[in-house]
């Protein structure tokens, strides 16, 4: 084993130390290590999945850290296993599979002929897609997405709120009293849409130059590597996102993205899905069953505000969080789309119907809808019949069983 790998882990397991407290997701690391063999972490760049491994690392005995994005194995990841094995390493921990060429051929023969865990993380679930069929059966695919709202307060202000049952979101009552005990965090949502919503942000007053060093590194490594994208492709590709920056939620579909870029819909479509595992876009298919519909484009927070200013994005900036969060606690939604092109509302779920904006918001939208629940996400916030906070959407609790975003098993 080289010096050099040696002395890294070690310094991994120092800084492990150093980090108390825990994201939510970790909890569910611990859990499903007892039982599997593989377990792969993808989540967006800055979402703390490094910090999570080297907690992993500081906790758990006979255990080896490599990031494949700074140091890799002389001999490469099997031969280095192989080695850590007959030192008496059970679990291996890998940063950043996506960064070594080959990575799911070598964790296949690791898979095959040593004893030893092995959880991995990427930033790119492109990368997650190139496992082999064998492999990827035996891999337990987990999300670690941006922090909900409820998990950047826990961070910024050390303060542990209980989650928002779906259920209690709906009846105006029981959100009406999670409202009064929480209403304080309300506060917090403007800077947490700002791009507060990612570990790395935490205690950077500027963030954006963040995002934007992110997104960089997005097109001009994991869309070519990965994605298997030319130079030419990546500038069309980075011309869609500044088009999709630049427009407003509504209306952005493959057809729209070809016309108005000079593209075919079948490279907007590819773009879009590649972008969409790389963390950056959210699709959103339409209700209905017929498969020829085309999905709704997004962005994750806060990209859209690599592109305007959030005043002028806000409404866009609104939706893209219900999106998210709604996705990433395991409800995924529908948009509503008709052929005339009236007034409706913005999202359904199954029987509920959705519609997001500011304090002005009004029924009109759900004029002609008939629905089990008719629910206005407003901020700022305000609470009626019909209207609730939007920032709760923020502090839901995770939908019993989810594990994956929907990013990682399209």
């Amino acid at each position: 084993m080289e010096p050099e790998l040696i002395e890294l882990n070690a310094r991994a397991k120092e800084e492990g130390k150093l980090y108390p407290k825990k994201r939510f997701v970790y909890a569910k690391i611990k859990e499903l290590l007892a039982g599997q063999a593989y377990i792969a972490i993808a989540g967006p760049r800055g979402a703390g999945k490094t910090v999570m491994l080297k907690q992993l690392l500081a906790e758990t005995e006979s255990s080896f850290y490599i990031s494949l994005d700074s140091s890799r194995p002389q001999n490469g990841i099997f031969q280095a296993a192989k080695e850590l094995e007959e030192r008496g390493v059970k679990l291996l921990l890998l940063d950043e599979v996506h960064a070594y060429p080959g990575f799911d051929v070598e964790l296949k023969k690791i898979h095959d002929f040593i004893k030893i865990k092995v959880v991995f993380t990427s930033s790119s679930a492109i990368s997650l897609h190139e496992l082999s069929a064998d492999l990827s059966r035996r891999v337990r695919l987990l999300a670690a997405p941006p922090f909900s709202l409820r998990e950047y307060i826990y961070f910024e202000k050390n303060e542990e709120i209980p989650p928002i049952g779906f259920e209690d979101l709906l009846d105006e009552k029981s959100s009406r009293e999670y409202y009064g005990k929480t209403i304080h965090a309300e506060s917090l949502f403007e800077q947490y849409l700002k791009g507060k919503n990612h570990a790395f942000a935490l205690g950077n007053a500027d963030v954006l130059p963040l995002f934007r060093n992110v997104l960089d590194k997005i097109i001009g490594s994991d869309l070519m590597i990965a994605g298997k994208l030319s130079p030419e492709e990546t500038v069309e590709a980075r011309k869609m996102l500044e088009f999709i920056g630049n427009s407003p939620a509504e209306g952005i579909s493959y057809s729209s993205l070809s016309k108005n870029l000079g593209i075919t819909k079948y490279k907007a479509e590819k773009y879009v899905g590649l972008l969409e595992k790389a963390f950056v876009l959210i699709k959103v298919m339409p209700k209905g069953t017929n498969v020829m519909k085309e999905p709704k484009v997004l962005m994750c927070p806060p990209y859209r505000l690599l592109y305007r200013k959030y005043e002028d994005c806000i409404g866009a900036l609104r939706e893209d969080f219900f999106v998210e969060m709604m996705n990433d606690m395991g409800y995924p939604l529908n948009y509503l789309k008709t052929e005339r092109g009236e007034k409706m509302p913005d999202y359904a779920m199954g029987d509920l119907l959705f519609e997001i904006g500011g304090p002005s918001k009004g029924a009109s939208q759900f004029k002609g809808f008939s629905a089990q629940k008719k629910i206005i996400l407003v901020q700022p916030g305000a609470l009626d019949k019909m209207r609730r906070p939007l920032y709760l959407v923020g502090m839901l609790e995770e939908k019993l069983g989810q594990q994956i975003q929907h990013k990682m098993s399209a």
